[in-house]
């Protein structure tokens, strides 16, 4: 696998083989070897809840355990220490069936105690749709996050050949295709967790 430098990221854009939109300041988001991606404008958190566990076979329970916010323009949102949140990018990839992506954060905001995403970095091929942030604070202190700032990068790669069964395929489970908005955990879709 090789990574995609500035240079193969633009000629990629150019040709349509990666679109991410918009893309409102291409000199300074692309990056040596990355795209900076921004922060959309809507979040989800925890709620306080008294039940014991988070049950991920229960259809209705995941999505009772979090709020949705929409923060405006100039607003910011504030992640506190030790909290978890939800949102996406505000831009829209969609990735070739050639290529893997990688979600990073950026260091300005690593410097500040806030990581991007808990695990789920890895963006596969034929994937189309907001990204989502799985973001926390480890920090000491709470974070204003604002809709539009420069939150995370994107990292393309190379594939031996292209996949068979691309994310989105009709064989194949796709629960994030074409998200728009931050969305709770779908594990209750879980092939595995439908047969228990």
């Amino acid at each position: 696998m090789a990574i995609l430098s500035d240079k193969d990221i633009k000629k990629y854009l150019k040709e349509g083989k990666i679109s991410i939109d918009p893309l409102e300041n291409f000199e300074k988001q692309i990056q040596p070897s990355s795209v900076d991606l921004r922060i959309g404008d809507e979040f989800k958190g925890f709620k306080i809840i008294k039940k014991p566990f988070i049950d991920p076979k229960d259809p209705e329970d995941l999505d009772s355990y979090m709020d949705s916010m929409h923060i405006e323009e100039g607003e910011s949102f504030i992640i506190h220490p030790n909290e978890f949140a939800l949102a996406t990018t505000y831009e829209t990839v969609k990735i070739p069936d050639n290529l893997v992506a990688r979600v990073e954060g950026r260091s300005s905001m690593g410097r500040l105690g806030i990581t991007m995403h808990v695990t789920a970095g890895y963006i596969d091929p034929g994937f189309e749709g907001k990204i989502t942030l799985e973001i926390s604070n480890i920090g000491k202190m709470p974070v204003a996050l604002y809709p539009g700032q420069r939150a995370c990068q994107i990292v393309f790669e190379t594939m031996t050949s292209n996949a068979e069964k691309p994310y989105g395929h009709p064989e194949r489970d796709s629960k994030y295709m074409g998200q728009t908005r931050p969305e709770s955990s779908r594990i209750k879709q879980d092939y595995e967790l439908r047969k228990i």
